[in-house]
């Protein structure tokens, strides 16, 4: 039994001489400015500063337990919302990335219908590829064009042959005329000569 109270008696003193010990100079009403305005990080150091162990066991005054204790809850809490706020906002970003996902993939889809619109062209209520109809358009023009090359030289051809046949022609007409003209005046001379004769034979 004495042993039990001489025991008590000792953690008593300790306590007291722990809570004179601990806060040096501070008043036991007033708490410090770091357990007012500090992190809470700040305000463990503090605590753990001022305070000391004694057979593993750690004194500190109620009132500024309990002031570090609202503290961390406050600094939990305000946390938590902040954790909040920024999941919210985070799923809001979220929504926003579908929705812009959603809207450059019909972009896509558009540019890719403008392009493919673009490209093409329509015959005969069929769509064609430009580059495909470009490609056709211009071996049909070479085409013409070499069919037309083609027939402007054969046409010059022709017009040389005609107009050298035609002055061929001009030039056997004339020769036909003067030998038309030489036999008239042949057979107008054997006519006239033989008239003669038959004249000589009848006065003979």
């Amino acid at each position: 039994m004495k042993k039990m109270s001489f025991t008590g008696i000792r953690f008593l003193f300790t306590i007291v001489l722990t809570f004179t010990v601990v806060f040096k100079g501070e008043s036991q009403s007033g708490i410090p400015d770091v357990l007012q305005q500090g992190t809470i990080t700040e305000q463990m150091n503090y605590i753990q500063e001022k305070t000391r162990i004694y057979e593993d066991f750690r004194a500190i005054r109620e009132d500024m337990f309990q002031k570090l204790k609202n503290n961390a809850t406050d600094s939990l809490r305000a946390a938590k919302n902040n954790i909040r706020s920024l999941q919210n906002t985070a799923t809001r970003l979220n929504l926003s990335i579908d929705s812009l996902n959603t809207t450059l993939g019909t972009v896509r889809q558009d540019l890719e219908s403008m392009t493919k619109t673009k490209n093409s062209i329509k015959l005969l209520g069929i769509e064609i590829n430009k580059t495909a109809y470009n490609t056709v358009m211009w071996i049909i023009i070479a085409l013409l064009a070499g069919t037309l090359a083609i027939g402007f030289l054969a046409f010059k051809r022709n017009h040389t042959i005609t107009a050298h046949t035609k002055k061929e022609f001009e030039e056997l007409k004339k020769e036909f005329e003067a030998y038309r003209k030489a036999s008239r005046e042949a057979r107008e001379k054997m006519s006239m000569a033989h008239f003669n004769e038959l004249k000589k034979l009848r006065g003979g």
